[in-house]
């Protein structure tokens, strides 16, 4: 063979084998097609290694005579601003939540997400013997979606639950969140560097308007039995007991007296212990840095953790004797579990139980303040004040005392 047949030959050569490396780059290109095809579009990864969420809520409850919590709804005897935006969503109406008794009222869980890139993802949280009872944005759907009676959750009925199936989290959205009056307390858990989300609200005649905002907020009322009870000792001192197998965290006994305050902190509380109220020589300052300070340790950042404080500072930092405790995280995850698809990378859970407490100090202050028609002075213990005076006219052995009581309340708003 001549020198240019050999030449000849080899380009024929690589001329056939560029020819198969051709068709088994497009044979491998329609298996892949193939198998994208049969994935749902829908669908999501197990976990996004570029996604992370935090979410904070508070437990509220008032301790009866024998430490246990008692049934209770949230009276406002003073109507002001409403509690929540109208944009909010609720389960029934919005009285419905006002009439509907439960010991346990979870207030104000927000779920915030941190990503570089747009990401979608379906969320899902369901309340252990309880309704979850407010939410925004538009959920996609919610259980029980049947009404229900207001003593439902006193009856056999199901855990309720609300779910999200589509959140577009995306760092470039660039739009105004919704907002009505600028005192409502919702609007200070925006305050965070959390990732702006977008969610298709309700659909009007066959059209979608999108919502958005800087987190999933929900609320709800349960029957659940929480993991730390307290009671009241004739010295005024505070016993109480963790129920959980983990510990409590941290929490906080906390007093105040007009413009007096005080508080201890316990860390890592195992068991029974006794704790005497607090001197109000404290400032309240100090008591925020300390609080925020506990957040953080939890795995909240900074500004989410300032986000929560100021969310309920007023109510917080009140008139009366409270117990504030971070709430055991795998005792959490088993009242309030939680699912996010495609899971985090991260997910920080953090929960804030709240105890009222009604200590001789609180009795005497009601009682005077209602001999005398004061009602600057039972203002300042909230909507607490009509669950604590129940519990105080049920301790009257004279049925005429605790009738005139009730007179008394409402001669003292008149």
């Amino acid at each position: 063979m001549t020198a240019s047949q050999i030449a000849t030959e080899h380009d024929a050569i690589r001329s056939r084998a560029r020819r198969g490396r051709w068709r088994a780059t497009a044979l491998i290109a329609v298996v892949l097609l193939g198998l994208t095809a049969a994935v749902p579009l829908d669908s999501h990864p197990a976990q996004s290694d570029s996604l992370t969420a935090h979410e904070w809520g508070t437990f509220t409850t008032i301790a009866g005579t024998d430490g246990s919590s008692v049934r209770w709804t949230p009276v406002q005897l003073v109507i002001g601003e409403p509690e929540l935006p109208g944009f909010v969503e609720h389960f029934r109406s919005g009285s419905f939540k006002g009439t509907l008794r439960g010991t346990v009222r979870m207030e104000t869980p927000v779920i915030y997400f941190y990503t570089a890139n747009e990401i979608k993802v379906s969320v899902h949280v369901s309340f252990k013997d309880g309704l979850i009872t407010e939410w925004f944005p538009h959920a996609s759907r919610f259980q029980p979606s049947a009404p229900v009676a207001n003593d439902a959750l006193y009856g056999p009925h199901e855990d309720g639950s609300v779910s999200w199936d589509s959140v577009s989290i995306a760092p470039s959205l660039n739009v105004k969140f919704p907002s009505e009056s600028a005192s409502n307390h919702y609007y200070t858990a925006r305050n965070t560097s959390a990732t702006p989300l977008m969610v298709p609200g309700p659909s009007i005649s066959q059209s979608e308007t999108n919502q958005h905002e800087k987190f999933l907020f929900y609320r709800g009322i349960s029957t659940v039995e929480l993991p730390l009870n307290a009671t009241v000792q004739q010295s005024g001192s505070i016993q109480f007991y963790n129920r959980a197998v983990d510990p409590v965290p941290s929490l906080i006994l906390f007093e105040r007296r007009g413009d007096r305050l005080g508080y201890r902190i316990l860390n890592s509380v195992r068991g029974s212990a006794t704790l005497e109220i607090p001197s109000v020589s404290g400032t309240l300052d100090s008591l925020r840095g300390d609080l925020e300070d506990i957040l953080v340790s939890q795995g909240l950042f900074r500004d989410e953790a300032r986000a929560m404080i100021e969310t309920w500072g007023n109510s917080w930092f009140e008139e009366g004797s409270r117990l504030f405790y971070i709430v055991p995280r795998t005792f959490l995850d088993s009242i309030l579990p939680l699912s996010i698809t495609p899971a985090p990378a991260s997910l920080v859970r953090v929960f804030v139980g709240r105890i009222e407490l009604i200590t001789p100090a609180t009795e005497n202050s009601i009682k005077s303040a209602l001999a005398i028609h004061d009602g600057a002075t039972l203002k300042k213990y909230g909507r607490f004040l009509y669950p604590i005076l129940e519990i105080l006219a049920a301790k009257q052995s004279n049925p005429e005392a605790a009738n005139r009581m009730y007179e008394d309340l409402s001669a003292s708003y008149q």
